[in-house]
């Protein structure tokens, strides 16, 4: 077994590094994704928002139906080969992966291209077949997307998945939205944009892959087919049931609701995603490092790798849920008066964010570590529960009703596997530093309380509330002392950020 300081050590650094530059990136796409929603919800009507919001989460669900599980596979089969320094199995992998990713993605979008005007009688809206035309267009390049980038970051390298995934598809995707609104064309403009930035990113998304594959020694491909189904259909079956969890609430909203109620509930979350944007960031950068050591049996390097990233998730997300707390009519009042109703909502999503944050990536260690049936199943009840609840409560509380079940599936969900990590493989995270983080959080809190009472409307949020929190949230937390790790990821987003000032490297496929 390796000590923390050494095999353990080296790839927290490389989570440091990875994470910092996937934190930049999903602070560009969340900040994307926030404005789409905003210039939607200014210039169109709540129901074009709702319709949009449908139309993306199948798009969402879709794609990683069509993935087949092999976004999760390609990057721990790629990282366990090139541990194994087995060129071999990196060029097989590489292969089998895409190939499955590109036949099911052919399938899917042909299929949801034949059944658009069912799709859009069950969602009661019949104008939408074109939209989901259009979608069906999107999959199958966000398919080869998801696959190629997830295989890039089999290297430790998170480069090409932030600037590729992360910031070049959703700033086209927001350009084009906004000409599209600008010059006319409306929901199906904005939808169009959907599609264009989707090709785009994944044909730059394949050529790095072939780049990397160029610098990979020379040798025949070895493939490891049986392993890698098996992997593969159960961590399909559990990624599926995790974004069914996060979008089934919306579709079932689309047919029980009205298009307006989608709009309303769709706005409330993706204000609610901008508090936990820094979970998928981290995550991505801790997915590979949990992989090579687990799989070199180094089990104090993944308690350490486990105990970073909990933390960094936690004390990055907290100055924005203390806000969404205490602000939330004036947080959504941004989007225009209408959508202020939604403040319920928003708070009650952001409590089973918080506990998604408090969790940690523990799905993941589960994933990584080959117990991806128990995740499975973890994932499979939790989505059965959301839409039960969802069944029973949207018809009698409306989008009040759709937070709750989402709510409580996330909280269950979480603390179950938080539990198996800890009682099943006896992994503990090390080092989360929870009771600094609150020492911090609770002056901050207070401070926010006070401030609600004084302040009103979110351009005062946003230019005093805001900077008042993460400043006694920081200062509190930099006069406690910063743990090693924390001062390494900081350095690595400044010297990142200082050689780009200095010029900025045209290679993604760097390390």
């Amino acid at each position: 077994m390796t000590g923390a300081g050494g095999t353990g050590g080296d790839d927290i650094r490389r989570m440091a590094r990875g994470g910092g530059l996937n934190i930049v990136g999903a602070a560009f796409s969340q900040g994307s994704l926030f404005l789409i929603m905003l210039v939607l919800a200014l210039t169109t009507s709540g129901a074009d928002v709702g319709r949009y919001s449908m139309c993306y989460a199948l798009l969402t669900i879709l794609t990683l139906f069509a993935l087949g599980g092999v976004r999760a596979t390609l990057t721990r089969f790629v990282a366990m080969r090139l541990a194994d320094g087995d060129p071999g199995g990196v060029r097989g992998t590489v292969r089998l992966g895409m190939g499955v990713a590109v036949g099911g993605s052919v399938v899917v979008s042909v299929a949801l291209a034949l059944l658009a005007g069912p799709v859009a009688d069950l969602l009661q809206e019949p104008v939408l077949r074109d939209g989901i035309l259009l979608v069906a267009l999107a999959v199958c390049a966000a398919t080869v997307q998801g696959a190629a980038l997830a295989a890039t970051q089999g290297w430790r390298s998170q480069r090409a998945f932030t600037l590729i995934g992360q910031v070049l598809d959703p700033g086209l995707r927001l350009l084009g939205t906004v000409l599209a609104l600008l010059l006319g064309y409306g929901l199906t403009g904005a939808l169009w944009a959907l599609v264009v930035s989707s090709w785009t990113a994944a044909v730059l998304a394949v050529v790095v892959l072939v780049r990397r594959l160029r610098r990979v020694e020379r040798a025949r491909p070895t493939y490891a087919p049986r392993p890698m189904a098996s992997f593969a259909v159960v961590s399909w079956g559990s990624t599926l049931a995790t974004t069914g969890l996060v979008w089934t609430d919306t579709l079932i909203l689309g047919h029980l609701a009205s298009a307006e109620d989608v709009g309303t509930y769709t706005v409330a979350t993706r204000l609610v995603g901008l508090a936990i944007f820094v979970l998928n960031p981290i995550n991505s950068a801790f997915v590979p490092s949990v992989a090579r050591l687990h799989h070199l049996g180094d089990r104090d390097g993944v308690d350490g790798a486990y105990g970073a990233a909990n933390r960094w998730i936690i004390r990055l997300s907290v100055p924005a849920f203390i806000l969404l707390l205490v602000f939330p009519a004036d947080l959504l009042s941004m989007f225009s008066g209408g959508y202020a109703s939604a403040a319920a909502v928003t708070v009650v999503l952001a409590v089973g964010q918080l506990a998604n944050a408090a969790a940690g990536p523990c799905g993941s260690v589960l994933n990584m570590t080959g117990l991806v049936r128990l995740s499975l199943a973890d994932n499979v009840a939790a989505l059965v529960i959301n839409v039960g609840l969802n069944l029973v409560l949207i018809p009698r509380f409306g989008v009040i009703g759709a937070a709750v079940a989402w709510t409580t599936s996330l909280v269950l969900v979480n603390a179950t596997k938080w539990l198996q990590v800890r009682r099943i493989l006896g992994i503990r995270a090390r080092g989360t530093g929870t009771g600094a983080t609150l020492v911090a959080a609770l002056p901050a809190a207070a401070l926010a309380v006070g401030l609600a009472f004084v302040l009103d409307g979110p351009v005062a949020v946003l230019l005093v509330a805001a900077p008042a929190v993460v400043l006694v949230y920081v200062a509190i937390l930099l006069l406690r002392g910063l743990e090693p790790d924390d001062r390494a990821m900081l350095e690595k987003v400044r010297r990142r950020f200082g050689r780009r000032s200095r010029g900025p490297s045209t290679d993604v496929t760097a390390a």
